[in-house]
């Protein structure tokens, strides 16, 4: 049994397009690779199968936000809008954790694109769910407050005993904001009860606090 049977979202395939995609390798990115960065050639299809992917837009002073995640099932919008379009890469992506993943070379990405309905149906399935994605994304980061972003990440990325494992740096990727601006936000809710800080964790002291700032 090949890769394929590891990808829901290619349940749908024809025969010799699931042949033709198992014949292909998956790879593995420990956590930190950098699988592509702005103005590089577009290298393939991305299909991940383990892990987390994150593409990110890099400013002129090296600030970063997060444009999307890439997990199993979803689309990488850099790769796909490049395939289609002859475009190089606008973002950078680095593997959030170890991912295990498989790159469809262009050619191959291509070829099935022409000959099979049913990876043409998943992969812009795929592609328009992450465009809804992206499009509220962008609809937080301009109309909703700060306040408000850090909130709802923090009640997202908690676990069970309500702890959240990221720096500030990485929060501030993750809401589109700066570093200093996130240090503030948790540095008043934290004399206010609401949360607890330490190096490299935030601990949810007032979780309902947390849910009217993010208007839950």
């Amino acid at each position: 049994m090949g890769w394929t049977a590891e990808a829901p979202s290619l349940a749908g395939l024809d025969a010799p397009a699931r042949a033709r995609l198992d014949a292909l390798s998956p790879m593995d990115a420990p956590r930190g690779a950098v699988l592509f960065r702005p103005g590089e050639a577009v290298k393939g299809y991305v299909v991940v199968l383990k892990g987390e992917v994150g593409v990110h837009l890099v400013g002129p002073t090296g600030r970063e936000i997060l444009l999307y995640a890439v997990t199993p099932g979803e689309a990488c919008v850099q790769s796909t809008l490049g395939l289609l379009g002859g475009g190089d890469y606008t973002a950078e992506a680095v593997a959030e954790t170890d991912t295990r993943l498989v790159l469809l070379p262009r050619p191959v990405f291509l070829g099935l694109i022409d000959a099979s309905p049913g990876f043409r149906r998943a992969v812009f399935a795929a592609l328009a769910a992450r465009m809804q994605d992206m499009m509220q994304a962008v609809e937080r980061v301009a109309f909703q407050p700060v306040d408000a972003r850090l909130a709802a990440a923090l009640l997202a990325r908690a676990d069970t005993d309500g702890e959240v494992r990221a720096t500030q740096a990485e929060l501030a990727v993750a809401i589109g904001s700066a570093r200093e601006v996130v240090a503030r936000k948790l540095e008043a809710w934290s004399r206010a009860g609401t949360v607890e800080t330490g190096r490299g964790v935030v601990r949810l002291s007032d979780p309902s606090a947390l849910r009217r700032i993010a208007g839950m």
